[in-house]
């Protein structure tokens, strides 16, 4: 044996030293081996794991080449399409600029035409300033001018007015003689002083040659159509020869009328209108109508079968007009009506028979009756050339009818009333009448005492 029962102790404890040193070592191998595996898992957990991410990358990695090469194939397309609109753009930018370069050059030639247009419109304005001053001085005139026309209006009628009551008293002289002697144009003759006994009319001659020099001719008795003498305030000169003709109106149809082939060639700031009228009819009736497409009443002189017999209304744009008595015309005499009217202060007049029988003022005052309508003697147009009313027509005989575009002078008036010629400026007469309707009758006739 290798140790002795001496050594035995030694041998045991050196025995039990080293049974416990493997027991130790043994226990150590057991620690040292037990975290050798934990951390083996822990790296073989740790690798699964890698994997799965290494397979998640690669995966991913994998999807962004398909969209890489999609993003690829989408990029050449853009880059086809940037190419062909560069393309077009670059065909635009040349149009363009060839646009730029024409207007340019027109924006010059503009310029150049602008710079002529600012002198032009300089001297233009300098002109007008010029026009504006004369306008305002012709304004200044014509209104001076204006109001001197009116006082000598008024001085005239007033004058026209002295003259008639003059004739008046002496014609009542001459009524007195003729009462007293029964020789009228004798005893005239003889009291005058101026009309030799060789030179007296012969008996059953006509008393039409013989005047006297005197403001007018004297009162004559004149032949009517029914062949009785007139002897009232107004009579008849003879001859009256400036009617031309005469227009016959039956019955108070409503075919009957005369039309005029156009209306008023301008507008009329002022008028007059004359005839010679003879109607044995209750009422006047219609003398003419003037109707546009605006207004079917502007201008008429009409009457009516109604109440109001012995006036018309003279109607310049409907509803103004004014109420004119021709109750004296319904005698079925000859008498002479003249209606005057301006613009100018709206003034007025109605003559009969020479003698101012309505005047006033403020009547459509600076209103203008405007051209192109129509024109009708004889009945009241509700529409333009129609809607006639029986009742508005007139019935008897228009003589040496006569428009003016200007108002007469009371001597005008009066000139036409005893014979004389038309005064000047008639715009329409019964010789422009276009067309004859129904059964009115035209007798031309030179002298009034022919027109039967």
């Amino acid at each position: 044996m290798i140790c002795s029962w001496k050594m035995l102790p030694v041998c045991l404890l050196l025995a039990a030293m080293c049974l416990q040193g493997s027991l130790l070592q043994e226990a150590g191998t057991r620690h040292q081996r037990k975290p050798f595996f934990e951390r083996f898992r822990r790296l073989e957990e740790q690798f699964r794991r890698f994997q799965e991410v290494t397979l998640l990358r690669l995966q991913g990695i994998a999807g962004n080449y398909n969209i890489s090469y999609n993003i690829d194939t989408r990029f050449q397309y853009l880059a086809d399409q940037y190419d062909t609109v560069a393309a077009a753009l670059n065909v635009s930018h040349a149009a363009l600029q060839e646009d730029l370069g024409s207007l340019k050059t027109w924006m010059k030639k503009l310029q150049r035409r602008t710079k002529k247009l600012s002198t032009l419109l300089s001297n233009l304005t300098l002109q007008t300033a010029g026009h504006m001053a004369d306008l305002t001085a012709l304004r200044a005139s014509r209104n001076t001018l204006q109001k001197e026309l009116e006082s000598q209006r008024e001085t005239s009628r007033s004058q026209g007015t002295k003259l008639e009551a003059l004739e008046q008293q002496l014609k009542n002289m001459l009524h007195k003689e003729v009462l007293a002697s029964g020789h009228h144009e004798l005893a005239v003759a003889q009291r005058l002083n101026q009309t030799p006994q060789d030179k007296l009319p012969e008996a059953g001659g006509s008393q039409g040659q013989n005047r006297r020099p005197s403001p007018r001719p004297p009162a004559r008795s004149s032949p009517m159509c029914s062949g009785q003498a007139v002897t009232v305030a107004f009579s008849l000169p003879s001859p009256v020869c400036n009617v031309d003709s005469m227009l016959l109106f039956p019955n108070a149809s409503t075919e009957n009328l005369a039309t005029f082939g156009q209306g008023f060639q301008t507008g009329l700031h002022e008028l007059s209108v004359c005839s010679w009228v003879s109607t044995h009819a209750r009422s006047l009736g219609t003398i003419l109508s003037y109707a546009t497409e605006e207004n079917d009443n502007k201008l008429v002189l009409h009457g009516r079968n109604t109440a109001a017999l012995a006036s018309i209304h003279f109607v310049i744009g409907d509803p103004a007009f004014q109420e004119l008595p021709v109750g004296q015309l319904l005698d079925g005499r000859w008498h002479h009506m003249c209606v005057i009217w301006s613009s100018i202060q709206g003034k007025y007049w109605f003559y009969v028979d020479r003698r101012l029988a309505s005047t006033g003022s403020k009547f459509q005052e600076g209103y203008e009756i405007p051209p192109g309508g129509s024109l009708v003697l004889g009945q009241e147009q509700d529409v333009v050339g129609g809607g006639f009313d029986p009742s508005e027509a007139f019935v008897g005989r228009l003589a040496g009818f006569a428009i003016w575009n200007r108002t007469l002078m009371p001597g005008e008036v009066s000139s036409i009333a005893i014979g004389k010629g038309l005064p000047r400026g008639t715009i329409l007469r019964l010789a422009d009448v276009s067309s004859l309707n129904g059964s009115i009758q035209k007798v031309n006739c030179t002298c009034l005492e022919h027109c039967l």
